[in-house]
């Protein structure tokens, strides 16, 4: 069996950063919900109609820590040839890039559901990813073809992909008395995108999985400040390629916001994340891995018209914090949505 050192060097780096310190919980450190994307007008529900909207998210982030495990090429989770074990004692740091879309198209029904109004949409997600990845060893390093990696030399590997993810549908059904408005939404991940085991990163994730959340947002018109908060549970099936199964994802978003008119708010919004399960599976070699991380930041509402057609539009920055088994960073968020006929805007879901 021909030795291929790229795809030893892939092996060892990704058993590495399995194993650091501050090592990935939730399959490639990511999730099916993409924190965040809840904020201001979390419990409002749209008037009928048909809407258009474009979510696009800009996020870098990094981890580091040490590694010191023995890990075996071609064992679970790789689609690598078994190369036999390795010492691995080094330090890792990982560096991620994300600009991403999330084209979606909803509508919302004119007649009432349980006293609520009912909507539906599906949602297309395509854009870049890249992540570097270095492991400086901390001790000199042979590998099966004898190869040397001595003692303060480091490796890197990267990788990244511009391709479609995996599409998602949706419902929820809203309602509404006085001042106070609350939604449930359900969401459902289709493992149709773009995924490759032997890829360090990938759009699609591979594996089916649903979320529930529940909104809530009080609204005052009189003085025009607003509160909102969602929180929710993400449930995911296993990655069968990689027989990882990735546990329960708590998330909670919220913001509080105060409108100086029915075209303009700003505020603060924020998050939490903390997976409630462990990672499991044969491929989650280290066992019940859990994920948490919070976030805070700036947001702003504006909408205006361009002829007769309104454009509603938010953008909100958020820095990551207090991250345990997952990148911590920075992410951007600019939603642009346009309701395909008659709506007020100060009603509508940002």
């Amino acid at each position: 069996m021909k030795f291929n050192r790229k795809s030893m060097y892939r092996a060892l780096i990704a058993g590495a950063l399995v194993s650091g310190a501050d090592a990935f919980a939730a399959e490639e450190g990511k999730s099916v919900y993409l924190l965040g994307a809840t904020a201001s007008m979390a419990g409002m529900t749209p008037p009928p109609g048909f809407y258009a909207s474009s979510f696009t998210y800009l996020y870098t982030g990094s981890a580091s820590g040490d590694a010191a495990v023995s890990w075996t090429l071609g064992s679970a989770g790789t689609s690598l040839p078994s190369f036999g074990s390795l010492r691995i004692d080094g330090s890792v740091k990982a560096r991620a890039n994300v600009a991403m879309d999330v084209a979606s198209v909803m509508w919302v029904a004119p007649e009432t559901v349980l006293g609520g109004r009912l909507g539906v949409g599906v949602l297309a997600p395509f854009g870049y990813q890249s992540v570097d990845i270095d492991v400086t060893a901390l001790r000199t390093l042979t590998f099966p073809d004898t190869t040397t990696l001595n003692s303060g030399r480091s490796i890197r590997v990267s990788d990244d992909t511009f391709a479609m993810g995996d599409p998602l549908i949706t419902a929820f059904i809203g309602w509404s008395a006085g001042p106070f408005h609350w939604k449930l939404t359900g969401l459902l991940n289709i493992p149709v995108g773009s995924y490759a085991k032997r890829d360090l990163v990938n759009i699609g994730f591979n594996r089916w999985a649903a979320d529930l959340t529940a909104a809530v947002t009080w609204l005052d018109p009189a003085s025009g400040w607003e509160v909102s908060i969602a929180p929710g549970i993400t449930f995911n099936g296993e990655n069968t390629d990689t027989n990882y199964k990735t546990g329960a994802e708590f998330h909670v978003e919220g913001a509080v916001m105060r409108h100086f008119s029915k075209s303009f708010a700003v505020g603060l919004a924020g998050y939490h994340y903390k997976q409630i399960t462990g990672d499991s599976g044969a491929g989650a070699v280290l066992g019940p891995f859990k994920g948490e991380v919070s976030a805070i930041g700036p947001s702003l509402t504006y909408n205006f018209q361009i002829g007769k057609t309104p454009i509603l539009t938010s953008v909100r920055w958020l820095h990551e914090f207090n991250a345990t088994n997952r990148l911590a960073g920075n992410a951007g968020f600019v939603t642009l949505t346009i309701p395909l006929g008659a709506t007020t805007p100060h009603t509508t879901r940002h």
